[in-house]
This record gives structure tokens, C-alpha cells and sequence, in this order.
């Protein structure tokens, strides 16, 4: 986008502009990095910047420097997915692969500080884990939550195991940072993410990543199952349904954002 166009954008839709260049760098920016997409004058910006954090729609980063998505944009962000004509091929969707697992199936987005379940289909077992929507679960000792750990730059990464009390759940929770940062490494390389028994014992549970347009991480899909039914080796044989679900699901936001 040039100056020159830059320069004649509407007084009402430079917010709007600024939260749309922060969706689509998907990592924490910075006022200069979103301005050189738009080209605003310096103190505009950094205006633009102030109302959005003083308004929930953005928060200030660890670092200092850098703004992320705030609870407010987060909840938007949750809501178009949440839209009955999603929501409907995304139950479709979900209960299809659940019904193949023969486990409950859930959705999960990145929140600040865990991942927060969006959707589910519940297993008909009557031997089932209750985690139901709207429950938050730590990143660093589930499936979903590594999975969405992998997706962070390394600095990130660190950053967040610097900052984070890595709180033992079970006698499998990893609570050594440097062993967590290797199995992130290798969640990066497979491209799925386990856990077992590290958030509940007698669970485990695969993650895979739903993507975007961009590619990026935009939400996981995860089953968890009991060990009476379930162990890593079998819950791996699932691992190419899981992941053409996930790829389905993905279709159903990247179509709707094209339509």
C-alpha cells in the first residue's frame, strides 16, 4: 500500500486497518512493524495503539514492546467462528471424526494463557473425560497447548518458559523448561503434539493444528481418551483422520473469509 493511499484512509476505518495487519502477522508486532504496512503518521499510530490497548482489544507483551490480541479481540475472534453456519459443518465435521476415533473430539484456541475449548463431541462411552467448552487448560502440559507452543517462534518460545511455573499436574508433567523445549522442537518437526497423562492421569490425548490462509495456527483439533481404552501407540493410528479433519475444518474458515 502506497503513501500516497495510505494517507487518504478514512478517520473510521484506521483502527479497523491496524487490527487486520495485527491478524494477519499472527505473532506479537510492534507500531512500526503494522505502520509499515500502512503508513500512517508516527503519533497516529501510536495513538491508534493506546485506544485499542486502554480497550481490551490489544495487550502490551512481556517484552514490553510488542502487542498481541487482547480478550476483547480474542472474544471476536471466537464468536465468527462460533456462527451457526460454521458452527453447523463444523459439528458435521467433528462428529464425523469422532464417530471414526470412537473418543470425544474437541477444538481449542489460543488464549494469552492456556487454551480455551471451543467445540466438542462428546464420546458415547460412559467411561468419558469431562472437559466441556469454554473450560481453559494449561499450553505446557497438553496436547492442544504444545501444539499451539510449536507454533511460536523460538524466542517466543522461551520467552514464555522463562515467564511460566511449569506447576506439576501429574507424575508425567513435564516441569523442567529445557526438557519442555526439546519436546516442543519435536512437535515443530512431526507436526502433532501429545499428552501422556501429563494434564489428567489415566488420560492421553494427539493435537493437531487447524491453519488459516496463511498457514498459521489458527486453532487445534485434539481427541482424548482414557488409558483403559486408549495408549500412544493407539491413539497414533489416528493421526491421518485427525489430520484431514483438521484440514476440513481449516476449508470451512478459508471459504467463508474468501466468500
Amino acid at each position: 500500500m502506497d503513501g500516497e493511499k495510505t494517507g487518504s484512509i478514512p478517520t473510521n476505518l484506521r483502527l479497523l486497518m491496524v487490527i487486520e495487519q495485527i491478524a494477519r502477522a499472527g505473532v506479537p508486532v510492534t507500531p512500526t512493524e503494522v505502520n509499515a504496512q500502512i503508513g500512517l503518521p508516527k503519533p497516529t499510530i501510536h495513538r491508534l495503539f493506546s485506544t485499542l490497548e486502554e480497550e481490551g482489544f490489544l495487550q502490551r507483551d512481556l517484552d514490553g514492546r510488542t502487542y498481541s490480541p487482547g480478550p476483547r479481540l480474542r472474544d471476536m475472534a471466537g464468536g465468527i467462528l462460533s456462527s451457526l453456519r460454521i458452527r453447523t459443518a463444523r459439528q458435521a465435521v467433528l462428529k464425523q471424526v469422532s464417530r471414526e476415533i470412537g473418543e470425544t473430539c474437541n477444538i481449542a484456541l489460543p488464549d494469552r494463557d492456556s487454551m480455551t475449548y471451543l467445540e466438542r463431541v462428546e464420546t458415547e462411552w460412559p467411561l468419558r473425560i469431562q472437559l466441556p467448552i469454554g473450560t481453559r487448560v494449561p499450553f505446557y502440559c497438553t496436547a492442544s497447548g504444545k501444539m499451539y507452543l510449536g507454533s511460536l517462534a523460538e524466542n517466543h518460545l522461551k520467552t514464555y518458559l522463562a515467564a511460566t511455573r511449569l506447576e506439576r499436574r501429574t507424575p508425567n508433567t513435564i516441569t523442567d523448561p529445557d526438557t519442555l523445549f526439546e519436546e516442543i522442537r519435536e512437535v515443530r518437526e512431526v507436526g502433532y503434539a501429545l499428552d501422556r497423562e501429563e494434564f489428567m492421569e489415566d488420560m492421553i490425548a494427539l493435537a493437531v493444528p487447524v491453519h488459516d490462509t496463511n498457514q498459521r495456527l489458527m486453532a487445534t483439533l485434539s481427541f482424548h481418551a482414557p488409558t483403559q481404552r486408549f495408549d500412544i501407540a493407539r491413539a497414533l493410528e489416528y493421526l491421518e483422520p485427525l489430520k484431514a479433519a483438521a484440514r476440513d475444518l481449516s476449508k470451512l474458515i478459508t471459504d467463508t473469509e474468501a466468500s
